[in-house]
């Protein structure tokens, strides 16, 4: 992987049961995330991804605000099954493969056909949920550091229910703080073109993330 350009088994079931705490004030939480929370706390705007910007160029359809929606979205579970059924599928039809092995370009964010990597996983996700009946406010992409610190794309579906994960490395879904992922930055569900960091250091910075490195597969 090279560096991110920045402009950058209980299943669901079990986890929905599972008593979630009510939001927190936000004056009272911490300055770092709360890893035992249901809900991720962002700390500001940031740059989004060079690629995601290149992709709305290209796509804008798919980088428009839908209706405001303020409210989490409160998940049913049939809702939440959705999250699943559609991560397992989408994980199964694409191969794994580079942009520079597709494009010949080491960054091209795009909805896949039957190859992609990490971010491309991640849109053809959010877009079959969107046909499912999500709200494009609860369907997040989101960048994190996986477990070598290398940087990778997923998707969050932020529900009342907590913020869950689809991710192309793992078929099962799990509440962001059990992937044992350091999140970096996720969109604004206010308006998916506006990225805001998970990460309180690079908030509001113009700056590269530091150590993050660019999201492939």
């Amino acid at each position: 992987m090279k560096p991110v350009s920045v402009i950058v088994a209980g299943g669901l079931l079990g986890l929905l049961m599972a008593p979630m705490q009510a939001a927190a004030d936000p004056m009272s939480l911490p300055r770092d995330q709360d890893r035992g929370a249901p809900y991720m706390r962002v700390f500001g705007v940031t740059q989004p991804p060079y690629g995601f910007v290149q992709f709305c160029e290209r796509m804008p359809e798919h980088c428009r605000p839908g209706a405001p929606e303020e409210q989490r979205f409160s998940a049913s579970p049939a809702r939440l099954a959705e999250l699943d059924a559609v991560n397992r599928a989408v994980n199964h039809q694409i191969e794994p493969a580079t942009d520079l092995e597709i494009y010949g370009q080491t960054e091209y964010w795009t909805i896949p056909v039957t190859r992609g990597d990490c971010e491309d996983y991640a849109l053809l996700k959010r877009r079959r949920l969107i046909a499912r009946g999500w709200p494009e406010s609860s369907l997040l992409m989101t960048v994190v550091r996986d477990e070598k610190g290398e940087g990778h794309a997923l998707l969050t579906a932020r529900t009342a229910q907590g913020d869950f994960i689809l991710d192309n490395k793992v078929d099962e879904v799990k509440v962001w703080h059990r992937t044992g992922y350091e999140f970096v930055m996720r969109q604004s569900y206010l308006n998916p073109r506006i990225w805001m960091s998970l990460d309180p250091r690079e908030a509001n910075s113009n700056l590269p993330l530091a150590g993050v490195r660019r999201p492939r597969q």
